[in-house]
């Protein structure tokens, strides 16, 4: 009798270790499985924290809407910013469209002076080597800023897929669909650039003038009327040393 009690209590401890084994593991394998679940996204977070792809920069001067001039890395550069095009108001051959004065003056509001953030997402300069990429203010993107107010369009989409290209679109769609800035004007934004012809434009004047000259930027200077752009009265390469465009900087 005392060894059928000695049996039965051996087996009822060698059943209670088991479970608690069984329970142990499974409580190691369920902590192993969350950890396993939880560390990529933990991994993309610091990544997206830290990503190389943004630079800091200061923002010396506005040329137009969607093109800024920058102080980086101990060097001034051109920006062209990423999948957006505002309206022309300095083009050459075209005159100064509707919104473009608009986009220009809200860039000069959002940037002029700031310290901002540029972010890559792709080649990193375009065919005139500008720097292409987002530019980010005060924790915000400005690209998305333009498309937001109704002031660019969503454009010169090259090399899809872009890191933001799905807010940018749905920005431009909202605007749209607000008719708001340049969609305020039926027929004015096409698929190849804005359509001045349909819409009131101010005409480009300086074909009254091509007879100025300058023969150094400090005659232009002296006449006040630097920087000069491509198309101005008076504009030179001979004066545009890094051939941007924007002579006697």
């Amino acid at each position: 009798m005392y060894f059928r009690k000695w049996m039965i209590m051996s087996i009822l401890i060698f059943l209670i270790l088991t479970g608690c084994g069984t329970e142990a593991d499974k409580t190691f394998d369920d902590n192993e499985n969350n950890y396993s679940a939880a560390d990529p996204s933990t991994a993309e977070e610091e990544t997206n924290i830290d990503n190389e792809d943004f630079t800091d920069a200061e923002v010396k001067r506005v040329v137009d809407g969607d093109t800024v001039k920058i102080q980086i890395e101990g060097r001034e550069e051109t920006v062209r910013l990423l999948l957006v095009d505002t309206p022309e108001t300095k083009h050459p051959n075209l005159p100064e469209q509707p919104y473009g004065q608009e986009a220009t003056d809200f860039a000069v509001e959002k940037l002029a002076g700031k310290t901002i953030q540029i972010e890559y997402d792709g080649p990193k300069r375009d065919h005139y080597d500008r720097l292409l990429g987002y530019i980010w203010v005060d924790g915000e993107n400005f690209n998305k800023m333009l498309l937001e107010v109704g002031l660019a369009r969503y454009a010169y989409v090259y090399e899809p897929p872009y890191t933001h290209q799905k807010e940018l679109k749905q920005a431009e769609q909202q605007a749209s669909e607000s008719g708001i800035g340049i969609w305020s004007e039926d027929n004015y934004v096409t698929n190849d650039g804005f359509n001045h012809q349909d819409v009131s434009s101010k005409p480009n004047t300086n074909s009254d003038q091509e007879d100025v000259y300058y023969a150094k930027c400090a005659e232009a200077q002296e006449a006040g009327v630097t920087p000069l752009y491509e198309g101005d009265p008076g504009y030179g390469i001979h004066m545009d040393g890094d051939r941007d465009g924007v002579a006697c900087e």
